[in-house]
């Protein structure tokens, strides 16, 4: 069963075509991973399937429900992770934690937060200001922070960017334990090795629309492998999405995903 189902969305900004006739699954405790060069369209998609936009025509049924006619249905599902941790510095991590299960009217906010701080590997960091944390730490606070009410549907948007390496694979880890746990995570990206770690499925968004979706196996299928000296060489991710989208996939560094 999908917990994210897309055909056909289109989204425009004025003369602006920004999503083209969108088609995708999610299937239920996957990981997608939907990549796409600078201004592909990726956050827009994100924003329109977390209820922040609507879709100009198509539809988008998120855990069971449409995101334009059962909007407050579809946020009570899921969770978004933007590309910042939006954590409160001034506060502890376990003080967030608890903040926002209290916004949330949850019983028991702090054995809530306590559970939480636990699950991800915040014990000895947990009463100390969140504005001393680690790039990792700030941002396995803020998805902990996301998971608060356990919404089965989590959109983390270039959830590593501005991390360095060692925090990266900290929220790899963290992603790949929510996959685990039976929450569906669709992850937008450009660094094309997230994808090759994490993803169970690949999606490569290019000018609007979806031009290939398949496991990582399946997309290098797409390319004939390299053979020097009777060794085959299986094509990278890169090469995949390089080739299909053409170019080198460089854009200019100022440009934003709308």
């Amino acid at each position: 069963m999908n917990a994210v189902d897309v055909r056909g969305v289109t989204k425009s900004y004025g003369a602006v075509h920004v999503l083209r006739g969108v088609d995708l699954e999610v299937g239920e405790g996957s990981i997608l991973a939907l990549l796409g060069s600078n201004g592909a369209g990726k956050t827009t998609l994100v924003r329109i399937l977390s209820t922040l936009s609507r879709p100009d025509a198509g539809s988008a049924i998120v855990h069971g429900f449409d995101v334009v006619t059962q909007s407050g249905e579809v946020r009570e599902s899921i969770s978004l992770t933007g590309q910042f941790a939006a954590v409160d510095e001034v506060l502890s991590g376990r003080e967030n934690l608890v903040l926002v299960a209290r916004l949330r009217h949850l019983k028991n906010p702090r054995a809530i937060a306590d559970a939480l701080v636990e699950r991800f590997d915040l014990v000895e960091a947990g009463d100390r200001r969140a504005g001393g944390y680690s790039g990792g730490m700030r941002r396995r606070l803020d998805i902990a922070m996301s998971l608060i009410g356990d919404p089965p549907v989590i959109f983390l948007d270039e959830p590593t960017t501005g991390l360095d390496p060692q925090a990266r694979a900290e929220v790899w880890r963290t992603i790949a334990r929510l996959a685990a746990s039976g929450t569906t995570v669709l992850l937008t990206t450009q660094y094309l090795d997230e994808a090759e770690h994490l993803a169970d499925r690949i999606a490569i968004l290019h000018e609007g629309r979806i031009i290939q979706n398949g496991t990582l196996d399946e997309l290098r299928r797409l390319l004939p492998p390299a053979e020097v000296e009777y060794v085959e060489k299986q094509p990278t991710l890169e090469d995949v999405f390089l080739a299909l989208v053409g170019g080198s996939g460089d854009e200019p560094a100022h440009r934003k995903d709308l």
